[in-house]
């Protein structure tokens, strides 16, 4: 990965190297332990966070290939779909997004904004969406338009979106950390960051309700190391669902420390975090760093001023 002081590249697109930030709070002292962020929220205006690492490998095969056209899938608040419209515009290559689900009448800012870049939408109920997510593509019509084609999975999982999350360590020295945490949704993310540690302890923080299959997901992802855990019980009732205790978490962590976090991801962890902290989890001097995953867009869908960014 190219990279100088201030930026790198990924498939030919520039990006701005993320800084850690600390995290200062009075009973972080008083528990004796020390907060970092990574903010790959900063990486990119539309394509922050964790997204285009997974994207990396699946871009750069498709350019060297001169493959035309990449389809994937994703819900209609996706910021896997939103990122690789983006990607794919930038890059030269056409988009597809399946996105879950029967087309509704007013379609999410996500969906929008994937249309704004030219990504073409087709909608699909459940189980045509697990046929397509099971790489059965074989008797889809509309298909037959597109000679070739890669399909990313969603969220980017499988081993090229892994070993893509993988270069995410480089930007941290893992031996200043006792833990790494990271938000999961397909765990591929998670997967890339255990695999390129041994001395850290990673902890994923589920956004989705009842994910009982990271253990198999990690396997599959090509990850069989040890040093992880699964921090249940911060999901907030499900994929994208939040409540006031959230919506204020995140309110305040901004007014104090001038970060903007998302309500499905970003947000869910460090509220875990903190709870974590207050509640004893971590062993004095412990030293943690929190990765921002971005998807900063997906807020877009939250009801105007609910949030004070």
């Amino acid at each position: 990965m190219p990279q100088s002081a201030s930026t790198f590249t990924i498939a030919g697109l520039e990006m701005q190297t993320p800084q850690i930030n600390n995290i200062k709070e009075v009973f972080f002292s008083e528990k004796q332990v020390t907060v970092d962020i990574l903010r790959l929220d900063k990486v990119h205006q539309f394509i922050s966070g964790n997204k285009i690492f997974k994207l990396q490998y699946y871009l750069e095969r498709a350019l060297a290939n001169k493959i035309k056209t990449i389809m994937t899938l994703g819900g209609a608040y996706s910021n896997h779909l939103a990122a690789t419209a983006y990607a794919c515009k930038k890059c030269g290559i056409k988009s597809i997004g399946i996105v879950r689900g029967e087309e509704p009448k007013s379609l999410s800012p996500t969906l929008q904004f994937c249309l704004q870049h030219d990504m073409q939408l087709k909608f699909a109920e459940r189980q045509l969406y697990q046929n397509i997510s099971k790489g059965e593509v074989g008797k889809i019509d509309w298909l037959e338009d597109f000679k070739d084609f890669i399909v990313i999975p969603e969220g980017g999982y499988g081993s090229e979106g892994r070993h893509g999350a993988e270069s995410i360590t480089t930007f941290f020295d893992e031996n200043s950390y006792k833990h790494i945490c990271v938000p999961v949704g397909t765990a591929t993310t998670l997967a890339g960051i255990v695999n390129k540690t041994s001395n850290s302890k990673v902890l994923g923080f589920p956004a989705l309700k009842g994910l009982n299959d990271i253990q198999e997901r990690m396997l599959s992802l090509g990850t069989g190391k040890t040093n992880w855990e699964i921090i249940h019980g911060y999901h907030f009732g499900g994929y994208a669902r939040y409540d006031e205790k959230l919506i204020h978490f995140m309110s305040e962590f901004y007014n104090e420390h001038h970060i903007p976090l998302d309500f499905v991801y970003t947000g869910k962890m460090m509220y875990g975090i903190y709870d974590l902290i207050k509640n004893n989890y971590f062993q004095n001097s412990a030293r943690i760093l929190c990765i921002h995953t971005g998807g900063l867009q997906g807020n877009k869908s939250l009801s105007e001023n609910l949030l004070p960014y």
